[in-house]
């Protein structure tokens, strides 16, 4: 298999449109790296480059050491996967998978030993002789997985291939794909705007937006530790609560005040005070606006209003969903959703009483939207 390195990789278009700017990241061998982000950040324009399929405007691309910018694709020794499977639809799913080796003039002993491995991986040894219309989706990708396999590549490549299905057939092929990361070893690069695919496959999470790398990391240090705020309401689901606050210093005690609304009374106000090493950075905020945030799980319902750090809200709509509730209230007009117990069971239009996990809670500034109390967060990108 083999290390990936993008180094200053910039893609432009004609009429100066920038797609990508200045990606820089490392890729190591045998690693599962996923690129994530909104539609148009860059992400698949940054694969297709990897790929071969676009050029490099400025940069470097390294595949094992080897300079790979003018490198044509057949050469790269790269196997990529579609969004839209891209069967031969008059071949039959062995066909299909023995179509890349026979274009190589690979022997047919050896195709055949190929296929039939990777049809035994992916469960497709009884579907060997159908063509692509008799397949579901889910074992269309499949086959589409299996053609990159039977290559044997340095590098998988991953194009949104899950969002043509339905929901429960992703979380099945999510989970197949990792397994079959772990069975092959393999370095694998994979593309979603799903970041629940990127949270449990990936792990590598590089998170894009405005043609730019914001964040490189794995899963749960980038929700644990995100760099600002578009990586923190991002990474998360249901995705992390903002509201803005006002920072007063109290003879040297640091408190939030929650904005009041204009049909808000000041002295219905929410005051938060963060924890002892948030005060040390928000100090220098003082008089200033800043965004709070706070994600769902780490709102604590109470049954009585809490001596600090109470939230008294509205409840303005509830999801049963079983084995949890969202309930979803308003703060100083914002929207905001709470995981809770499935016992936690208000009516609309009632008033009831959160507590936030304050060492777990993030502020950020409100000009540049970086994490205000963690500014050694290490940049490599």
């Amino acid at each position: 298999m083999a290390k990936v390195e993008l180094k200053g990789v910039t893609k432009v278009y004609d009429g100066d449109v920038l797609a990508v700017e200045s990606s820089n990241v490392t890729i190591e061998d045998q690693e599962f790296c996923v690129f994530v982000g909104p539609s148009g950040c860059g992400k698949s324009t940054t694969l297709r480059m990897i790929a071969g399929l676009e050029d490099i405007t400025e940069g470097e691309l390294l595949i094992d050491g080897k300079l790979m910018n003018d490198i044509p694709p057949k050469d790269r020794d790269i196997a990529m996967v579609f969004q839209n499977y891209a069967l031969y639809p008059h071949m039959t799913v062995y066909d299909n998978m023995a179509f890349g080796l026979k274009i190589r003039k690979t022997d047919k002993a050896e195709i055949e030993r190929r296929v039939k491995e990777a049809s035994h991986i992916l469960n497709l040894d009884d579907y060997l002789t159908r063509k692509p219309k008799a397949l579901s989706g889910g074992q269309r990708q499949r086959v589409a997985v299996g053609r990159a396999i039977v290559r044997s590549p340095k590098v998988f490549l991953f194009d949104e291939p899950l969002s043509n299905l339905d929901a429960k057939l992703r979380v099945q092929m999510r989970a197949e794909i990792s397994d079959l990361h772990h069975r092959l070893n393999a370095t694998m690069i994979y593309v979603t705007h799903d970041q629940v695919e990127a949270m449990t496959m990936g792990t590598k999470i590089v998170v894009m937006s405005e043609k730019r790398i914001q964040q490189i990391g794995e899963p749960l240090y980038l929700y644990n530790h995100p760099i600002n705020k578009f990586v923190a309401g991002f990474i998360g689901t249901p995705p992390m609560n903002f509201f803005m606050v006002t920072i007063s210093d109290e003879n040297g005690k640091i408190t939030a005040k929650v904005k009041t609304s204009a049909d808000e009374s000041d002295a219905n106000s929410i005051v938060l005070v963060p924890t002892e090493n948030q005060q040390k950075y928000l100090k220098n905020y003082a008089g200033k606006d800043v965004w709070f945030g706070v994600r769902p799980e780490d709102l604590v319902y109470q049954e009585s209003a809490a001596a600090e750090n109470n939230m008294a809200v509205k409840v303005t709509n509830k999801e049963p969903l079983g084995a949890e509730t969202h309930v979803f209230v308003q703060v100083s007009n914002v929207n905001v959703v709470a995981k809770c117990s499935p016992k936690v069971n208000p009516n609309l239009g009632e008033t009831i009483n959160f507590t936030p996990k304050m060492e777990k809670c993030k502020f950020f500034d409100v000009d540049t939207e970086v994490n205000i109390c963690e500014p050694d967060i290490e940049k490599k990108w």
